[in-house]
């Protein structure tokens, strides 16, 4: 395990902190071309090297798995994203990076994995609960309100795509953290914060149906996080 998170530190060191935007921006306009790439490489082959002690007889091997898959994905992302998959291809990136730094691992130390370690009934529990909490919630709180929507989409509406939908999930996510860790009064907080926010909204409005809409949501979206945050609780305790 020591081995695996020297190599992950070597990597968010070289991907996040080490890496300025301008560097980013550089690599997608030139791709293969770009000198920020193979400098980048190169920094990513030091740091390695480095939480190693430069021990390149011993772990040669797993270095050079990671930097040539490091640079290979690399060059995959920059010549096949677009600007509508960009996330996607991030987010597959760095997966298949965790993957790979996982892989030189076993090269020197053997990982006891089993799956019935990983889908214990507290596992599989947990997941049933956030699964409940964003993507269930969200569509049975939708189904609710649907009947009260008080405004049709406007051609110059300046609010972000999605961005009702995602602040939902994440709100919720945080009543049920708040929950399982039993700090109450944080709900309360994110609460009054989010009325906060929510003040310009609907001082501004002269519609009653939006403010109304708007409190049913939220009431809505806090109740079934609380809800799930407590049933999960109980029955963990069971297990």
């Amino acid at each position: 395990m020591l081995l695996f998170l020297k190599f992950l530190l070597a990597h968010i060191l070289g991907d996040f902190v080490l890496q300025p935007e301008s560097w980013v921006k550089d690599k997608e306009k030139n791709k293969i071309k770009s000198q920020k790439l193979y400098l980048h490489i190169g920094i990513q082959t030091f740091l390695l090297l480095f939480f190693v002690q430069f021990n390149v007889q011993k772990y040669w091997l797993g270095i050079l798995v990671i930097v040539v898959s490091h640079f290979i994905f690399d060059a995959l992302k920059l010549q096949f994203q677009q600007k509508k998959t960009k996330r996607a291809w991030f987010v597959t990136d760095q997966i298949l990076h965790v993957l790979l730094l996982f892989f030189a691992t076993t090269i020197y130390n053997n990982f006891n994995f089993s799956f019935k370690e990983i889908f214990t009934e507290k596992t599989l529990l947990f997941i049933i609960a956030i699964l409940m909490v964003t993507s269930v919630s969200a569509v049975i709180i939708k189904i609710i309100i649907t009947q009260w929507n008080p405004e049709s989409k406007k051609e110059n509406d300046d609010s972000l795509a999605k961005a009702g939908r995602y602040i939902g999930i994440l709100e919720r996510l945080f009543v049920f953290v708040f929950v399982v860790t039993n700090h109450w009064e944080a709900i309360g907080f994110l609460l009054a914060a989010k009325s906060v926010f929510r003040f310009g909204d609907l001082t501004s409005s002269k519609d009653r149906k939006l403010t109304e809409y708007i409190l049913i949501g939220t009431l809505l979206s806090f109740g079934f996080a609380i809800l799930i945050g407590v049933l999960y609780r109980y029955l963990a305790t069971l297990i």
